[in-house]
């Protein structure tokens, strides 16, 4: 999801809770604060040698000890809004981190509307080779099994 499609997420239901499901199923208590807004900028050569960049938005959620606290939509929203200058445009995705054992970033996978709450449901973000063709890969799901980094140049 990047942040054009939360925020008008948001909007268009600004009176409920917002919450949030991590990929296992199970929520992060309701009692959340968003501690950072963030624009998380990466530069990085991947391993075939080609420079790339990437941009995103990051929501650090953070559980304290005052179990009362609730963030509804509207103020999540006003958040973002906040955070607008510092953000290069509305079309950047937007990760969440959280830590439960480890700290662990997350992409907004899909959302649930319900009478109550905005649910923002998360899934794992995943490593990849970006350089495929480079290393000498197979595409994916071809079932072809070969050697990375045998002279082709890769890592």
């Amino acid at each position: 999801m990047n942040l054009q499609e939360l925020k008008s997420l948001l909007k268009s239901h600004s009176d409920k809770l917002f919450q949030i499901q991590l990929p296992n199923g199970t929520a992060v208590p309701v009692s959340f604060h968003v501690t950072e807004v963030g624009r998380v900028q990466k530069t990085f050569l991947d391993c075939g040698g080609t420079l790339r960049e990437t941009i995103t938005c990051q929501l650090q959620v953070w559980v304290g000890e005052d179990y009362h606290h609730r963030i509804e939509t509207g103020k999540m929203a006003a958040i973002l809004e906040k955070a607008r200058p510092y953000l290069p445009d509305e079309t950047v995705p937007v990760e969440v981190e959280y830590e439960d054992e480890v700290i662990s970033q997350y992409i907004i996978e899909d959302h649930d509307v319900r009478a109550e709450a905005v649910i923002l449901i998360l899934d794992h973000k995943h490593t990849a080779c970006l350089a495929m063709e480079r290393c000498g890969l197979p595409a994916a799901g071809s079932g072809e099994q070969e050697a990375c980094c045998t002279g082709t140049g890769c890592c």
